[in-house]
């Protein structure tokens, strides 16, 4: 079953808003409503311009103000140079909280519509969530997520220097170094613009591929609600259009099964204890190895969202490092995976369902 929701979905890149993802979205509703499911598509208003360009311009700050306070520190004026690196580092945080928060909604440039599916069958006890939409770029998430901490450590070691400086130590020359390594570390983060040249098959074909195993092998008498989201990969919009006004509840999110590589449970914000305790115990039983993390920082899942929102939600995934290093790119296609890890993930849920949550 899992096989053949998998190569349906993977045939072909799906960027929110294209008629890629709304024949994905319109091969979901069918499979659903044949599970005595009733299915909704909810569209939503949103700005394209967070997801698209929010990265690249952080980048390009992170980069203008590093050269700049290297530029005036190594002069010797420590003190610019710690303005200089505090309104920078408080422009790229408070400009990434509102464009990830409010911004993805709220902002007037770049609007944009896109679709959720919403499916239930009886009265939800859990509410299944996977994204429906793929995407690309040229730096390999990988690379980027090692230019953002080195963007950091630089940025707290140029602030200890700037104050050693301008207590009175000759140390201009160290500012050559701090402005190279961190125009360095800028640029992966400057050059991630969005495309649309992979096929998603690890991100997020494979979550969507376990959601509708999941549901085709679960009590039909079992109240659930499926979220099937558009735009996450411009911000994590459709879930947060979604949970607007919408009492908070318990969620499941897929996000990212690949063939090899540990179950890893995430979560943002407080830990959802009763899921926690429900995967523990349907480990156990199925012997099916997970472990427990919370979604690192600067991660976007529609988990993150709900769990903004009050959810207790549970994001769960499979893979490597290698997995990391592949998602974004045109690698990411049935080529380099089989859904051989969605059974077993299908198999853990199923059970945390059945036996824990009824």
């Amino acid at each position: 079953m899992h096989a053949r929701h998998l190569e349906r979905l993977a045939r072909h890149s799906r960027a929110a808003g294209s008629s890629a993802e709304a024949d994905a979205r319109a091969y979901c509703a069918q499979t659903l409503v044949a599970l005595d499911f009733s299915a909704t598509p909810e569209p939503f208003d949103y700005s394209a311009l967070p997801g698209q360009f929010g990265t690249p311009l952080a980048g390009l700050v992170a980069l203008v103000m590093f050269l700049a306070a290297g530029h005036v520190g190594y002069r010797a004026h420590a003190w610019i140079a710690l303005a200089i690196l505090l309104a920078g580092g408080m422009l790229i945080a408070t400009g990434a909280w509102w464009l990830a928060t409010r911004g993805v909604l709220a902002c007037p440039w770049r609007r944009a519509r896109g679709t959720n599916l919403v499916a239930v069958r009886g009265e939800p006890r859990v509410w299944l969530v996977a994204h429906l939409d793929s995407k690309s770029q040229p730096i390999p998430i990988v690379v980027r997520a090692l230019g953002v901490t080195t963007c950091v450590v630089v940025w707290l070691v140029a602030v200890a220097w700037s104050l050693v400086q301008g207590g009175g130590a000759s140390v201009a020359a160290g500012w050559v170094v701090i402005a190279i390594v961190g125009a360095l570390g800028a640029i992966p983060a400057a050059a991630s613009l969005v495309a649309d040249r992979s096929a998603g098959a690890v991100d997020n074909a494979s979550g969507v591929a376990a959601l509708l195993t999941v549901v085709e092998q679960l009590p039909r008498e079992f109240g659930v609600g499926v979220l099937l989201t558009s735009a996450e990969e411009l911000g994590l919009v459709g879930a947060r259009a979604w949970v607007r006004g919408r009492a908070a509840g318990v969620a499941i999110n897929f996000d990212g099964i690949d063939d090899a590589g540990g179950v890893r449970l995430s979560y943002r914000r407080r830990a959802p204890v009763r899921l926690l305790t429900a995967f523990a115990g349907a480990r156990a039983s199925t012997g099916v190895p997970t472990r427990n993390a919370r979604v690192p920082s600067g991660v976007l899942v529609d988990g993150v969202a709900l769990a903004d929102a009050g959810w207790d939600v549970l994001t769960v995934s499979r893979g490597t490092w290698r997995t990391v290093a592949r998602i974004h790119t045109p690698r990411d296609d049935l080529a380099h995976l089989t859904g051989s890890g969605i059974a077993d993930v299908a198999r853990l849920v199923c059970r945390v369902i059945d036996e824990e949550m009824t």
